[in-house]
């Protein structure tokens, strides 16, 4: 039986396409790169901050992007203020967060998370003449305490210390200036935003009064990148991805530009 020249083509087309299956090369591999729009805050360094030429950078920043690379991503990184983070990710605004989010049972009523990506212990600083020396509740009964909102921190505050004043800011930025002008008694956030902070001109006015270890139920395992709900996917390849730059040196090599410690924290 002689086939028609448009048979001919199309049983030709079908054959070329088995023999790019045997070479292992689908009509996956002419697919577009995975697009991500990832957002950070950029006020809370030196996780993630704007630079005095405008560049929003920093270790969650940097981070963010060497999982892009890893993931061979087209990325675009934006600002995004932390109060309409969550709200963003399910309008679809944006893909991912990541902006030091710990990871917590009633965030992820809302979003979805990567594994973590680092976990530092939290802390409480007050003006170096303060007369607090405990961070107990007891310790820190009547006074005010600064915290920056819908933060672990917050939550631990408003839980363990319920004899204090438990102040809410949008920023970082904002209660350290109200601590700074002495509208606060002492602040409680990461430890490591806050010691890179006192070594600051501004910081000058203050001290550390200790770091204590972070309470799973509150604190979580740890910041991981937020996605929208539902997009396990994302969230899967973002955790692959944490691995892979773990393993491949590219985390240690951001981690040392911002930290002499690995702010990853015990592996788990």
């Amino acid at each position: 039986m002689r086939l028609s020249k448009r048979m001919t083509y199309a049983v030709s087309a079908f054959a070329f396409a088995l023999s790019l299956n045997a070479a292992g090369i689908t009509s996956a591999s002419a697919e577009e790169p995975l697009k991500i729009k990832i957002a950070s805050e950029g006020a809370y360094p030196p996780f993630n901050f704007i630079t005095s030429d405008g560049k929003l950078t920093g270790f969650d920043v940097e981070i963010g992007l060497a999982l892009c690379e890893e993931l061979k991503a087209d990325c675009e990184m934006v600002t995004q203020e932390w109060d309409g983070a969550i709200p963003s990710l399910q309008a679809g605004k944006i893909d991912a967060y990541i902006a030091s989010m710990s990871i917590t049972e009633e965030r992820k009523k809302q979003v979805d998370f990567s594994g973590k990506y680092y976990n530092t212990p939290p802390g409480i600083v007050v003006p170096k003449d303060s007369p607090i020396t405990g961070m107990t509740k007891e310790d820190l009964a009547g006074k005010t305490i600064g915290v920056q909102v819908s933060t672990t921190h917050a939550n631990y505050s408003e839980k363990t210390f319920t004899d204090s004043e438990i102040k809410a800011y949008p920023t970082a930025e904002e209660y350290r200036l109200d601590l700074v002008n002495g509208r606060l008694d002492a602040v409680n956030d990461d430890s490591v935003t806050l010691s890179q902070w006192l070594e600051t001109p501004e910081g000058a006015c203050c001290k550390m009064l200790g770091t204590f270890p972070p309470v799973i139920e509150i604190h979580g395992p740890g910041a991981g990148v937020a996605v929208k709900k539902g997009n396990t996917e994302l969230a899967d390849k973002l955790s692959a991805a944490i691995k892979a730059i773990r393993a491949n040196g590219k985390y240690k090599e951001i981690n040392d530009k911002y930290f002499a410690f690995d702010a990853y924290g015990a592996e788990n």
